[in-house]
């Protein structure tokens, strides 16, 4: 039971923190400049390891992680509201919420523009074109617009896993492969 208390809690705090950037990002009319920024850490942080261990590591004082998010935020050019956004949390210990708060940003901003988000899981990464068919697709589905952010995961083999609010499809051949041997244990 507490994962899933600790995992409310992540969500909650992630919600929050996502939010009060948002507003103030709205208010700016820095929307599409802060979303640029935060999806170019989220590819940082899932191209590095030492980047994840900054971020997840409890054995980081608050200082230090301070230090390497500003370090790392003006190395890429990150305009000032990214830049204070990720000093703030840092210093308040949050950093291993991050992900989950730019999730729920790119969520925000979806509903705020009208659209659907939708996280999808692939074993490599889609083309322009698949990615059209798919946003298609999805919105032949919920009647939205959908924005899509694109995870590529190589473990899940084949097929797709998407997410769009509490909904998950998942088609993936790891799952497949999964029930198929469970049926089978059951079978024999």
């Amino acid at each position: 039971m507490p994962v899933a208390d600790t995992s409310q809690h992540i969500s909650g705090v992630a919600e929050r923190y996502a939010s009060s950037l948002f507003e103030l990002a709205l208010e700016e009319g820095a929307v599409p400049a802060v979303t640029a920024d935060l999806d170019r850490f989220q590819a940082m942080l899932d191209d590095s390891d030492d980047l994840k261990r900054l971020v997840l590591s409890p054995v980081f004082s608050a200082e230090e992680q301070v230090g390497a998010v500003q370090a790392l935020a003006t190395k890429a050019g990150f305009g000032n509201y990214v830049t204070n956004f990720l000093k703030v949390v840092a210093g308040n210990r949050r950093l291993f919420a991050l992900p989950g708060m730019i999730k729920a940003f790119r969520v925000i901003a979806a509903q705020h523009r009208g659209e659907v988000s939708a996280e999808i899981t692939s074993a490599h990464a889609l083309t322009p074109a698949q990615e059209d068919e798919l946003k298609a697709a999805l919105k032949g589905v919920t009647g939205k617009d959908v924005a899509i952010v694109v995870t590529v995961d190589p473990s899940i083999l084949g097929g797709l896993i998407v997410k769009v609010g509490s909904r998950q499809i998942d088609t993936s051949l790891r799952t497949k492969l999964s029930t198929l041997k469970l049926a089978l244990k059951e079978v024999g």
